[in-house]
């Protein structure tokens, strides 16, 4: 029963009414409490879920609100805290610092920071094109004969109220705004890491507490900004990345794993590894370095990859040197002879092992077709939103399966460094933003030699507190022109090995030449021989027949 007194304070008030409507309230009131412990006491058990039913069905016909309810923890997956839960704590952290009266304080990013969030029994307002809902936090004492499982008794929850009028806005558009919203400031807020693979044992069991991949914070100040390219190609790339990061609905369009591959190739130090770090800070991704030689078969490659989450880049360096993926299907004519060399290494084994020696340690079984599933198989559709580098320094030796648009959808290539870079480099270094007198000399340097941005910076940063650009300048201009002359010198070295190689193969040509003109000589001479032994021996059939004939016509 629900009694709204109004007061009005420039009337006086009449105490006397006051003492009969209360005194008129109290028997009301004592009747009430006498009914409900009735009830409790005495009223089967059995009737009253009927009743409370029945009684809800009454009130839902004049309450003009639903409720929907988010729990914070899961039945399935040994009480988790529920997904759903913490993307709307997140959502609603935004209102509670402003509308709550109570708040609790939760750390994000390792203790660097603090989430507020509305305590129990609080309750926030918010508006969704023009309508207004209300978020209640709240929580129910779990029951007395049952045993928790997580450190709390007490089952929170969220209660979302709003207008029954409101029901397909909130059940088809707002929960999946708050949903997302709350997603992407959990990402946005969350401590980013950087992940490599355990090393299994032959059991298939894994280090670190059974954990496939250990991880540490994730802290590389690579960024776009410092990266050491050219402008146009770094836009390029940062366009394709962003576009990437809102396509989800348009892989699903079009029937693809929301993933994508980039082969990152050129000469060791022009920034392959950095460029994934600055992809990895542009992204807010966490990265995944997968060493294959560690990894024991196939299938532990697929179970690596199911490990892994979604907004990751899975990174393999040098993958020409990780395994030997390049000639496997030129191998494959060898692989009877290795089977026939296998039993004798087994006996091997067995012997070395009947003495207490220690055997070699079993390679990786790692083959070019699991890796080929692994990027762009069906187990490849897992997590979504997630990135493929692979980097190497000679692209020619990868098979081209491996590489093929669809598996590696895009190829940068990192290469020497040209003047665009060289002045990103020169701001980044020596706080040289607009240009200088030693910028003509270097620009026709770097169009005449070779030198990677690794090089360039190393000759930029100043070794001491005395030196400043100009040294730092001066200094690179000086390594430039001896990276020239030592081009010049090895090009040189090059052309004389080559010409000497041409004369050593047209010696060889001659002498093949000589060698073959000899055997056909010999082989003529050979004939002459064979052909005359036949005419002599033909002759002395003759002779002999001849005589023969003279001995019988004497008879």
């Amino acid at each position: 029963v629900i009694t709204n007194i109004h007061i009005n304070l420039n009337t006086p008030i009449n105490f006397k009414m006051m003492q009969d409507v209360w005194t008129q309230l109290g028997p009301t009131i004592a009747a009430i409490m006498f009914t409900w412990t009735m009830y409790q006491n005495y009223f089967p058990h059995e009737l009253r879920g009927h009743i409370r039913r029945y009684t809800d069905k009454l009130v839902s016909y004049f309450y003009p609100y639903m409720h929907i309810i988010f729990y914070e923890l899961e039945t399935e997956g040994w009480f988790e805290r529920s997904k759903a839960y913490i993307a709307i704590e997140r959502y609603l952290s935004k209102n509670s610092s402003t509308q709550a009266k109570r708040l609790k304080a939760n750390a994000v990013k390792d203790g660097q920071s603090l989430v507020l969030t509305m305590d129990d029994h609080e309750e926030i307002t918010d508006e969704y094109k023009g309508k207004k809902v209300w978020w209640i936090s709240s929580q129910k004492p779990a029951s007395r004969q049952t045993i928790s499982l997580y450190r709390e008794d007490e089952k929170r929850y969220f209660k979302l109220k709003f207008h029954k009028k409101n029901r397909d806005l909130i059940t088809n558009s707002y929960l999946k705004y708050v949903l997302d919203e709350g997603k992407a400031i959990s990402v946005k807020e969350r401590q980013r890491k950087l992940y490599t693979n355990n090393k299994g044992d032959g059991g298939g069991y894994r280090y670190r507490g059974g954990r496939m991949w250990s991880g540490v914070v994730f802290e590389h100040p690579s960024t776009f900004d410092t990266l050491a390219m050219d402008p146009n190609k770094k836009q390029e790339i940062i366009d394709d990345l962003e576009t990437f990061s809102k396509s989800k609905d348009y892989y699903a369009k079009i029937g693809k794993a929301w993933k994508r591959g980039y082969l990152l190739y050129g000469p060791p130090g022009t920034g392959k590894s950095s460029m994934i770090a600055a992809m990895a800070n542009f992204l807010k991704y966490d990265v995944y370095d997968l060493e294959l030689t560690s990894v024991k078969d196939n299938t532990e490659l697929r179970k690596l990859l199911i490990d892994t989450t979604g907004k990751s880049i899975i990174v393999i360096e040098d993958i020409d040197c990780s395994l030997d993926l390049t000639g496997q299907r030129e191998t494959n004519k060898k692989k009877k002879e290795e089977e026939d060399k296998g039993k004798n290494e087994e006996d091997a084994v067995k012997e070395k092992m009947k003495k207490g020696g220690k055997v070699k340690e079993k390679q990786s079984e790692v083959t070019l077709s699991g890796l080929l599933n692994f990027i762009d198989g069906l187990w490849s559709a897992i997590g979504g939103e997630r990135l493929i580098v692979f980097t190497t320094n000679y692209v020619e030796k990868l098979d081209p399966a491996l590489i093929r648009r669809g598996r590696m959808d895009k190829h940068i290539v990192l290469s020497y460094c040209c003047f665009e870079s060289f002045k990103v480099l020169a701001h980044n270094y020596l706080d040289v933003v607009e240009s200088h007198v030693h910028f003509p000399e270097i620009r026709r340097l770097l169009e005449e030699t070779n030198m990677t941005p690794a090089d360039i910076a190393e000759n930029l940063m100043p070794k001491s507190s005395k030196e400043n650009a100009e040294t730092c300048l001066e200094r690179l201009i000086k390594a430039l022109e001896t990276a020239k002359e030592e081009a010049k010198l090895k090009a040189e070295e090059e052309e004389r090995a080559k010409a000497a190689e041409k004369e050593k193969e047209e010696e060889r040509a001659k002498a093949a030449e000589k060698e073959k003109e000899e055997k056909d000589r010999e082989e003529k001479k050979e004939v002459t021989a064979t052909e005359e032994a036949k005419n002599a021996d033909n002759v002395n059939e003759k002779d002999n027949g001849v005589k023969e004939n003279g001995d019988v016509s004497k008879d």
